[in-house]
């Protein structure tokens, strides 16, 4: 089974992402240094976790665009 994050967790990236959308990546690193900035978090742990659900939340996102571009494309072929 994967990582379970809190509600808190996914809360704290669903705000990072809306207000930041354009400095988030899915660099690990990049967003980790992003977190320490924007987000006021005393335990390494907690960032750490935060900036790897942000990476696994944008990765995520461009997947699912990525898909519906080529859905998108299959219809107008098809």
């Amino acid at each position: 089974m994967g990582t379970v994050y809190t509600k808190d967790i996914k809360r704290i990236v669903r705000e990072i992402y809306e207000k930041y959308r354009d400095q988030v990546s899915t660099d690990f690193n990049k967003n980790k240094e992003l977190v320490k900035s924007v987000v006021d978090v005393q335990s390494k742990k907690v960032r750490n976790r935060v900036a790897g659900y942000l990476t696994r939340y944008v990765r995520s996102l461009e997947k699912a665009a990525k898909s519906s571009e080529e859905s998108a494309e299959e219809t107008l072929e098809g």
